[in-house]
């Protein structure tokens, strides 16, 4: 069976799979990733570690502690934290880098964790972002986490995956931010949402590491679950001019350099070599299947500005300063964009003039060494002499912690990766993104601005969708403990995005007291009031698509759970509601097939409708029968199987230690 990049990462961190078994997209696997990282959360995940009776790591070369989102609070409780986070990583041997070293997604590329072609994850929505260096960089949640620390393993659904290509060359003064934003802006209908995304095409060669890790990084903000960029020669080159830097750096901080021998313990000159060798090995199979192609011609993007307060609305350069927004703040912070190249880029269009009066222009490196290497290139001393603000290397107003928080109904313009409303301060405050380039433009200016010298264009774009033919599925493995067969009658609620609060209302979520018969008596309240009065145990929810999405309460699948509703089949489940029902040994399967024909059948006037349709699905072959018509699902793997018989991720976990 052929396979793309992201199925051949997968498959090399597969754990339990068939002896010859080709894993692929929807399939539910175990893994054993290269790394996983968690920064300030580290704190949250330690009681969940202990509370399943772990004391050690199963792999302590495995796990990345790094301190970067609130590093410029230093009080006592604060500094207390970081301590005891501190303590608790040197005694159980994890590689720990202290507030100050920088953003943990940067350390983790800077120190060759996020390596090409490895698995790497971290307990942080843009740990996408090393997929810019061929790393298939995924996010988790802290229970995932804390599993890792455990056994070294948790689980993964290989998500659908797109190919994009990338064609033709950037104009000067264009950037990889206004790539990552032309694609978000103009495919702005979820079209990748839950998607791991594949960069191809002819264009690449023009893009560097920088670029591309900026463009990975924000495909979390497109909706998707990992962006990988191919490994090739400039990948090479990077880790080359790296590893030479590093030799020159010395290895003070390395916490992992466990050999003696002065040899970085990853980015070194044989692992590199390896690399060159097996880069042939690391690209997809000719006739590899993606479920979408998506092109855009780079000669077609211009300077875009993102926003105000959602990535979904993009304004070009042309156009914004037409409207002559004028601005309160700026800033060149976060791991998205504040790398070398781009104060640089700042610091071109920013020498010998001004900050205009009255604006704040905050930068922070994305690393100390970001930092000493900028002012080296004297980019650092342009940009303090213009009178911007310096912030610590880290996290600070991108997430809305520290100093220069947006005010009320102030306008920011941001080389950061998120403007969500209140993100970034007061809820009133209007939040715009854009590149370096623009950003430093417009703190001189006091408004949106950029004296591009190139000139209008419409973006050249399209989408493919594509439809893969059926083929037998092979009989999946059934544990013991795990139906072959399940059948219970289908109640159908049509809502598409229904979101968190609709199953199980905010208000309750952190009444601590609250037991499971509290939370079947509250399910779907704000959907629909009568729903838990409709069903009963055994039944099965057909759903809509995105089911689940908005926070990331695990209620909200408990609650059907302890409400007696056997499993949920949707279109398409949000990725964080899909990890924790199984994270709670909850089954949940997308059918996107049935729920477009109940749909059509039962319409959408009713909130939840008892259909009188009674389902039976075959796990062993992967089928469900409704009415007579038969449906196909992705299998339900062995690890998720795991999942359902022992009740949920920490007990396996305690079954495993």
């Amino acid at each position: 069976m052929a396979q793309n990049i992201i199925e051949k990462i997968a498959q090399k961190y597969a754990v339990g799979i068939e002896k010859d078994q080709k894993v692929k997209s929807g399939d539910f696997i175990s893994i054993r990733p290269a790394y996983v990282m968690t920064h300030d959360n580290t704190g949250a995940v330690i009681p969940k570690f202990k509370s399943i009776g772990a004391h050690k790591l199963a792999n302590p070369r495995q796990v990345v502690h790094t301190l970067d989102h609130n590093i410029q609070d230093t009080s006592e409780k604060n500094l207390a934290k970081y301590k005891s986070i501190e303590e608790f990583s040197n005694s159980i041997g994890a590689d720990f880098y202290p507030a100050g070293r920088g953003i943990g997604h940067q350390i983790m590329c800077e120190e060759g964790y996020a390596w090409p072609g490895t698995l790497v994850v971290a307990s942080d929505s843009h740990s996408n972002m090393y997929g810019g260096l061929g790393v298939l960089g995924t996010p988790i949640v802290r229970t995932d986490a804390a599993a890792i620390w455990a056994t070294g393993r948790t689980w993964w659904q290989i998500p659908p995956i797109a190919k994009v290509e990338l064609n033709g060359k950037l104009k000067p003064g264009v950037t990889g931010k206004d790539v990552i934003i032309a694609l978000c802006g103009f495919f702005n209908k979820d079209e990748v949402l839950n998607y791991a995304i594949e960069f191809s095409g002819d264009g690449l060669s023009q893009i560097g590491i920088d670029q591309r890790i900026t463009i990975a990084n924000m495909t979390t903000e497109w909706g998707a679950l990992a962006g990988v960029f191919p490994m090739d020669d400039i990948t090479i080159d990077w880790l080359k001019e790296r590893a030479d830097f590093i030799k020159k750096r010395g290895l003070a901080g390395v916490p992992s350099d466990a050999d003696g021998k002065g040899v970085h313990p990853r980015i070194n000159d044989e692992n590199i070599m390896k690399l060159e060798k097996e880069l042939d090995t690391l690209t997809p199979d000719d006739d590899a299947f993606y479920s979408k192609v998506l092109t855009l011609n780079l000669a077609t993007v211009v300077p875009y500005v993102s926003g105000p307060n959602t990535v979904k609305d993009m304004t070009s350069i042309f156009d914004i300063k037409k409207q002559n927004v004028k601005i309160n703040k700026a800033y060149l912070v976060s791991c998205v964009n504040s790398r070398v190249d781009d104060i640089a880029e700042a610091a071109k269009v920013i020498k010998g003039k001004k900050v205009a009066d009255g604006i704040e222009f905050y930068i922070a490196a994305a690393s100390n060494e970001v930092q000493k290497k900028s002012k080296q290139n004297g980019d650092w001393k342009a940009l303090l002499d213009a009178g911007a603000i310096p912030l610590p290397p880290g996290c600070g107003p991108c997430i809305g912690l520290g100093a220069g928080l947006l005010g009320d109904n102030e306008v920011g313009i941001s080389a950061t990766n998120r403007n969500f409303k209140g993100r970034m301060g007061s809820p009133s405050a209007k939040a715009y993104l854009a590149s370096p380039f623009v950003v430093a433009s417009s703190a001189v200016s006091g408004k949106i601005d950029y004296a591009w010298e190139g000139e209008a264009s419409d973006i050249t774009a399209s989408i493919q969708i594509k439809k893969k033919e059926v083929s037998k599925e092979e009989e999946v493995k059934i544990l013991d403990g795990f139906p072959e067969i399940a059948e219970g009658d289908l109640v159908f609620c049509h809502q598409d995005n229904l979101n968190t609060d609709g199953i199980y209302p905010g208000k309750y979520t952190y009444i601590d007291e609250f037991t499971p018969e509290d939370q079947a008596g509250v399910v779907m309240e704000n959907y629909d009031p009568k729903f838990k009065e409709m069903v009963k145990k055994g039944d099965i929810l057909v759903g809509g698509y995105n089911f689940g999405s908005g926070s990331s309460r695990e209620q909200a699948a408990t609650a059907l759970k302890y409400k007696g509703i056997q499993l949920v089949i949707a279109g398409s489940f949000s990725a964080t509601y899909l990890r924790n029902a199984l994270n709670n040994g909850y089954l949940v399967i997308e059918i996107p097939e049935l729920i477009d024909k109940l749909k059509k059948d039962f319409g959408t006037e009713s909130h939840t409708v008892l259909t009188g349709l009674k389902a039976k699905l075959d796990f062993k072959n992967s089928k469900i029968t409704v009415n007579g018509d038969e449906y196909s699902f992705s299998p339900v793997g062995t690890a998720a199987q795991e999942l359902i018989i022992t009740g949920g991720l920490e007990n396996w976990v305690k079954e495993n230690l």
